[in-house]
């Protein structure tokens, strides 16, 4: 009984704490601006299949893709057995499901089994590559500090909670064969779980009777409190992606990617100088509600999705190897303007909840965190946009951070400067007239 209202606290307090976290990130990415992507459903439909439950781009390396899919399948199947457990948790009984389900159930704890091992492996193959092997795009500078910090956390995470899973399953084989198991045995059915009726004979099959118990339960407990500990620990956690990769997939920009937005604003004051039966002395209608920014300052002027982005943001850095700026030694880098974005946001955020929606703390995405140099250095080449696992799009907030400085603040570089005067002057970017521009062809 006791057990059960410990396993009730603990389930009350990890989903209650996930849920309350989750909507403030919720509530942070709504702080964007409204852009609409819900036409073309069932093309958004099988984008996210592919991509985020599928994970087509990860194959364009097949190596860590394979290794990736290890863990991403082992994280999925086996919240099958978390329903069990949490069954088991709130009911006070052990396996309930294992008598009713028989062969299918050994056959479904065998093949988690096979998938926690895999797990296991890959996780080893990631700390290596993170702490030991130096891949140039994870010791870039952004990387150093918490980042690093949270992938270790994670990996290390992962083995604690697998070691618990076979913890349990080891012990559990050993009573199982002894008759003094939890779960009900079952003369017709032997217990045979792929790999612990392998392990737990081996490591655990010496131990009396009182200590497998000891070690079953620990593992029971262990495996239970670190599902509730990395619920928890994911909102703080670059591996939120495991939950927003699908809603970002899904809402992902489905036009070409050369294609740039335009402001509407903008767009409705050319038309209207374009229109020769516009009356040229007629004052402008009034704004409906608040006027909007001419590009983005901090992060209230970007979307909505652009905020997802950042917090879906997986920190793997395809998108910084693939960047012809970060390569040629420039200080841009996508991964840092996601990062930073995502910062600022829970900045804003972490304000808000302390001083209210109103608070300005003088403090802005652009300049305080990205910095104009960072900004002109992108060739707008959509190759971080390409190389993205989860279809981020990091040069739109660029190009929205540019726009300001253009159109709000008159800060170009001097070479952007001339070819925009030239275009003003000579409706071409060349420091030539209209009338000269065909003089090369009188040339001997």
């Amino acid at each position: 009984m006791i057990s059960n209202i410990v396993f009730a606290i603990l389930l009350i307090a990890g989903i209650g704490g996930f849920v309350y976290n989750a909507g403030k990130i919720r509530r942070n990415i709504l702080l964007g601006r409204d852009v609409n992507r819900s036409d073309r459903k069932a093309e958004r439909w099988k984008v996210m299949g592919l991509v985020a439950l599928g994970q087509k781009k990860m194959f364009k390396n097949p190596l860590p893709a394979f290794l990736h899919l290890c863990l991403y399948a082992a994280f999925v199947i086996t919240q099958i057995e978390l329903i069990e457990i949490f069954t088991d948790g709130v009911s006070g009984k052990h396996r309930i499901f294992r008598a009713d389900l028989g062969a299918f159930y050994t056959f479904m704890i065998s093949f988690i089994e096979v998938l926690s091992i895999l797990a296991f492996v890959a996780t080893f193959i990631f700390l290596a590559r993170r702490n030991l092997l130096k891949i140039p795009r994870f010791v870039k500078d952004e990387m150093t500090g918490w980042p690093k910090l949270d992938a270790n956390i994670i990996l290390i995470a992962e083995i604690i909670l697998i070691c618990f899973i076979f913890m349990m399953n080891g012990a559990d084989e050993v009573l199982y064969q002894r008759k003094l198991s939890h779960a009900p045995y079952l003369e017709d059915n032997s217990f045979g779980f792929l790999i612990s009726q392998h392990v737990g004979p081996l490591l655990f099959g010496g131990m009396s009777d009182s200590s497998l118990h000891l070690v079953e339960r620990i593992g029971w407990w262990g495996h239970i409190i670190m599902v509730f500990a990395f619920l928890n620990y994911l909102p703080f956690s670059k591996h939120f992606h495991i939950i927003l990769a699908f809603p970002n997939t899904y809402f992902s920009n489905l036009e070409s990617k050369g294609k740039f937005t335009n402001m509407e604003s903008v767009t409705n004051e050319v038309k209207l100088m374009m229109d020769p039966n516009a009356d040229p002395f007629a004052a402008p209608a009034p704004a409906e509600g608040e006027v909007q920014r001419f590009g983005a300052k901090d992060v209230q002027d970007l979307t909505w999705k652009n905020l997802l982005d950042s917090y879906t943001c997986t920190e793997c850095g395809r998108c910084t190897a693939a960047c012809p700026a970060n390569q040629t030694g420039k200080l841009l880098s996508p991964r840092k303007i996601m990062m930073d974005t995502r910062d600022r946001l829970d900045e804003v955020g972490k304000n808000i909840d302390k001083h209210g929606k109103d608070y300005d703390d003088g403090k802005s995405l652009l300049g305080d965190y990205i910095t104009e140099e960072e900004l002109w250095a992108c060739t707008s080449c959509n190759a971080c946009v390409e190389e993205c696992p989860v279809n981020i799009d990091p040069l739109s907030i660029i190009m929205d951070m540019r726009r300001y400085l253009v159109m709000e603040e008159s800060k170009t570089p001097s070479e952007l400067t001339g070819m925009m005067t030239n275009i003003e002057n000579n409706g071409a970017p060349w420091q030539f007239s209209q009338a000269d521009r065909l003089n090369w062809k009188d040339e001997a």
